[in-house]
């Protein structure tokens, strides 16, 4: 979310890989909400899937939703704002984007652009509107800016979405030189994806699905063992016997399941076991 013309569905388009916004240099292009799937980058599903030899990875995934721009006086209705309002309180929490490019064809809602001013009327909307979520802040800045270690909003993240859109079309390879050329390590996108999914307080949990791929699950820090296993079936929900349960360096070491519980590696845990981040986990139930 942010104020319109602040590069959100640009951002979302970057996110999903492929454009499924529409992207125009004038407030309200988005009504309706686009809603999309994002995989979590995570090295430690390619790190499983080499040591066991399984093929197949299926990383994690949480939802973004991109809405359209709160104007000043969205509480009252202002541009839409009741609308939008209302997308906002279904979420779990917020990617607030706040403009700090410069782009003459790009019009400002108001005037010009002021990361500290412009968080501020936002923050007073959602105020007045009474909602409050977890935020993340993320500003989106000129491509020039992104060497400049500075930010211009303090506890924000910084990023160019019109970069990261423009990386998405490109293969790997080709990304990894632009990125190069332009005197940056790496994109931005994979940061701001893991620190929304911290910022909803989720670990991961992985299962290989009887050798034949490994996939990565979220899941909400403290969740059971129960509550973990009602995400990969219902039917492992309902008749629940038990988690056999290995951290995922230790099974790497290990090379396969087998040689991990013969070394003595593999736990068994019931039903009301708190899940930590990264173990892998195979459930045991009746049909």
């Amino acid at each position: 979310m942010g104020l319109p013309n602040s590069g959100k569905s640009t951002l979302f388009n970057a996110l999903l890989q492929r454009q499924v916004a529409d992207v125009a240099e004038y407030p309200f292009t988005t009504i309706e909400p686009n809603v999309g799937v994002v995989q979590v980058p995570d090295p430690r599903l390619e790190a499983i899937a080499k040591a066991t030899g399984i093929g197949k990875i299926v990383p994690a995934a949480i939802e973004f939703i991109d809405i359209a721009g709160l104007v000043k006086g969205a509480h009252q209705g202002e541009g839409l704002g009741n609308q939008f309002l209302g997308h906002i309180r279904d979420v779990d929490a917020v990617l607030h984007l706040v403009r700090s490019f410069h782009n003459p064809n790009v019009q400002h809602s108001e005037g010009t652009a002021d990361p500290e001013r412009d968080v501020k009327i936002v923050e007073e909307e959602l105020k007045l509107a009474g909602i409050e979520k977890p935020a993340i802040y993320v500003v989106n800045v000129d491509e020039k800016d992104l060497a400049d270690p500075s930010v211009p909003l303090t506890g924000a993240v910084k990023i160019a979405a019109k970069l990261e859109a423009e990386l998405s079309e490109l293969s790997s390879g080709e990304a990894k030189e632009y990125l190069k050329e332009l005197g940056i390590e790496s994109s931005g996108l994979d940061k701001v994806i893991k620190l929304c999914y911290e910022l909803l307080d989720l670990i991961t949990f992985f299962t290989i699905a009887g050798g034949k791929q490994v996939q990565a699950w979220p899941l909400r820090r403290g969740e059971t063992a129960l509550a973990a296993s009602g995400l990969v079936h219902t039917d492992m929900q309902k008749g629940f016997i038990k988690a056999e349960v290995v951290p995922w360096d230790k099974l790497v070491e290990a090379k396969s399941w087998k040689s991990a519980a013969e070394k003595g590696l593999v736990r068994l845990e019931g039903r009301d076991y708190a899940l930590a981040d990264g173990y892998v986990i195979e459930f045991k139930f009746t049909k």
